[in-house]
């Protein structure tokens, strides 16, 4: 099973991104966590089936609608297995 990082930047924080990722994250049955980085991005770390957590990085690329998505960063990596949800850090 693999995992996802992605960063998003843009106007991402204050915007409610974590909530709706939350919302999607569970949608699509993933575990993880997402949180707001010092720099204004965003930071999302995923684990589940790769075409779902595609589909969950293809959402980060747009956003919620009060947001605006300048640029994301895809980063894979092998799955660790430690999550048994999604939830907000930070």
């Amino acid at each position: 099973m693999p995992r996802v990082e992605i960063r998003v930047r843009g106007r991402v924080q204050g915007v409610a991104f974590r909530h709706w990722t939350c919302r999607e994250a569970a949608r699509l049955g993933v575990t993880g966590w997402v949180r707001n980085e010092p720099d204004g991005s965003v930071r999302i770390v995923a684990e589940g089936d790769r075409a779902v957590l595609l589909q969950l990085a293809a959402w980060a690329a747009r956003g919620p609608d009060h947001a605006r998505v300048d640029s994301t960063e895809v980063a894979w990596a092998d799955a660790a297995g430690s999550f048994t949800g999604f939830d907000v850090r930070g």
